[in-house]
């Protein structure tokens, strides 16, 4: 198993944070280009560990909902190299995979959306387990058929999260934060080992906001590596491990959130400062 030292510091200062982790993911001078655009990711570079709580902060068109859609294999890399390390040893390239072997990727790489993505005429449970579609026939999985185990692992992770009294209702009816919550349920199906929020609190008042910080926080207190898109830095420093700061496409700023003081702020958010307060 690959082991690493992480070391997260303001930059330019020493090392705040030596703690030896397993790294699960290594990105190496990614690029991303869309058609007559500039690059939207320019030389992209990062170590991901096991464990970590990491906030992706930027201001809007940085480029932070395609590192995350990149990372999960929903859009390909224009270059560079997305390495994962697995337990058993053999090194992939993410940006590199067939469609089949990418399919086996995604089972292991969790992603939570800000509109949820979950089918509304479908119950609440249904919903859950389709987070176990990668290792369920699609005939089975159109008919519901899935295996007990199945069932009793969505059953704890509803529960887990208040939602299983709303297990037989259809997710249509539920609110934003509720729905948000068997998200995370879902994507826990896949029994992941990189879970990737792209603005997952975006829509939710501040109750609810709370409760899936709480929830993604606790995930990674699973040995989980959780990746989060967020705006508000009140949030980045009460809740995460990690920051990694991108403006016009390129990292700016990989460190502690207690490193971001009004001069990294300014460099990310230039004239949106006041919005990220």
């Amino acid at each position: 198993m690959a082991q690493a030292m992480l070391k997260l510091a303001h930059p330019g200062q020493p090392g705040q944070l030596s703690v030896p982790q397993t790294k699960v993911l290594a990105v190496k001078g990614l690029n991303k280009h869309f058609q007559a655009q500039n690059n939207v990711l320019n030389d992209i570079n990062f170590d991901l560990y096991a464990g970590e709580f990491v906030a992706v902060i930027g201001r809007s068109g940085a480029g932070k909902s395609t590192l995350l859609h990149i990372l999960n294999g929903s859009l390909p890399a224009s270059g560079g190299e997305i390495l994962h390390y697995p337990p058993d040893g053999a090194i992939l390239d993410i940006a590199r995979l067939s469609p089949r072997q990418m399919r086996r990727w995604r089972a292991q790489c969790g992603m939570i959306y800000q509109d949820f993505c979950l089918v509304p005429r479908l119950d609440v449970l249904t919903n859950v387990l389709l987070g176990r579609l990668s290792q369920t026939s699609t005939l089975k999985s159109l008919f519901k058929i899935f295996d007990d185990k199945d069932r009793a692992r969505a059953i704890e992770l509803l529960q887990w999260l208040n939602m299983l009294p709303h297990a037989l209702q259809r997710a249509e009816h539920l609110s934003g934060g509720q729905m948000q919550r068997v998200a995370i349920c879902r994507a826990l199906m896949q029994n992941p080992k990189i879970m990737l929020a792209d603005e997952p609190v975006a829509s939710l008042d501040p109750k609810n906001t709370r409760r899936i910080m709480d929830a993604l926080q606790k995930v990674a207190e699973n040995n989980i590596s959780v990746v989060i898109n967020l705006h508000s830095v009140e949030l980045v420093k009460e809740y995460c491990t990690r920051v990694i700061g991108i403006a016009q496409g390129r990292i700016v700023y990989d460190g502690q959130p207690d490193g971001l003081d009004e001069q990294v702020l300014q460099i990310l958010y230039g004239d949106e400062i006041a919005q990220v307060h």
